[in-house]
């Protein structure tokens, strides 16, 4: 029989061991034990409990919670959820959206500090850009998980590191796995030996476009085309010669409230383009739907690829588009 003394003894110790976790554990560990992520910045952000209340002033890292069906931890959204193209999405995923009772505790250029304070969050999830914000909540002691997206790792990086948080490990890894598969299996639909040159324009303007290293590359090749910008960066500002250097087959627009496609044609900065003379210029529709930073960068790899390849997608799209909420949200947001 062992000692009494001893049996106390290690007792002890395993309380201790099950109580305890490294800062720079990337997984969660045993019911009780400590939690921890490592965020954007390469902070190790640890909890003793799972956050019950969050402020997510980030839509992308937002709509990943929805994704992965812990949005009860939501007690603070970004201002722009109520904004029409996103409202009409968010309300048909929470009934406190729908009513406007969730907080809008600002976005990527304004942060409440006073109302984030007054919700007493667990955690603030913010872009890692906005440092002077950070550096005032963490001084309050409320604790941050800073974002920056640079690429699909990134953003399965943060689908994963949800999942820890909330606990929806299952959840998240299940997602990542079915999103790797659809994009695996677009890239052979749309796979070509002649790759078509694509100029990708941001809305900022309409020589704002992305470099090789971007998430916009990225997308593009499993679309089956290639980014006609052969810069490094990730945001590039051009003059209109390189533009016809490239020579595009295709232009590709992020959605643009001020411009479109047909607008190109009586352009005579962009006429004498090959895209444009082929009638080869499109807008992506709205961002809730083709956000490349989320898991929902499946759908503009289809529309590209589409229009890339000539397939005749009218009568799928919907269909695609929907099969991909079910997938993502659960349900049918169209």
């Amino acid at each position: 029989m062992i000692p009494l003394k001893y049996l106390i003894t290690s007792i002890l110790i395993l309380c201790i061991l099950m109580n305890s976790c490294s800062d720079n554990e990337r997984k969660s560990v045993n019911r009780g034990s400590c939690i921890s992520v490592i965020d954007f910045r390469g902070k190790t952000i640890l909890f003793e409990k799972r956050p019950q209340k969050v402020v997510c002033l980030v839509e992308s890292a937002l709509t990943g919670i929805y994704m992965l069906r812990a949005e009860k931890v939501l007690y603070g959204i970004s201002s722009n959820i109520y904004e029409e193209n996103f409202f009409r999405y968010y309300s048909q995923l929470d009934e406190r959206i729908k009513r406007k009772n969730l907080p809008a505790s600002g976005n990527w250029d304004f942060v409440n500090i006073e109302q984030i304070v007054s919700l007493e969050p667990d955690l603030v999830i913010i872009w890692s850009s906005q440092s002077e914000a950070i550096k005032r909540l963490e001084d309050l002691g409320i604790k941050v998980y800073a974002v920056f997206l640079d690429n699909f790792d990134d953003i399965y990086k943060e689908v994963k590191d949800f999942g820890i948080l909330f606990d929806k490990d299952a959840r998240a890894d299940s997602l990542i796995r079915l999103t790797k598969m659809k994009l695996d299996s677009l890239k052979i639909k749309f796979s070509v030996v002649n790759k078509p040159k694509v100029y990708f324009m941001w809305s900022q303007g309409m020589l704002h476009t992305s470099g090789k290293n971007s998430t916009v590359s990225e997308l593009l090749a499993f679309a089956g085309t290639k980014n006609a910008c052969d810069i490094e960066e990730e945001h590039v500002n051009l003059n209109i010669e390189k533009i016809y250097e490239w020579d595009p087959e295709m232009i590709v627009m992020w959605q643009n409230e001020k411009l479109d496609p047909e607008e190109f044609k009586d352009n005579a900065m962009f006429s004498g383009l090959r895209a444009v003379k082929n009638k080869k210029v499109y807008e992506l529709p709205e961002i809730f739907t083709c956000d490349f930073w989320t898991l929902k960068m499946v759908y503009p790899v289809f529309l590209i690829g589409s229009w890339s390849s000539g397939h005749s997608f009218e009568k799928q799209d919907s269909i695609f588009l929907n099969k991909m909420f079910y997938d993502l949200y659960g349900k049918e947001l169209l």
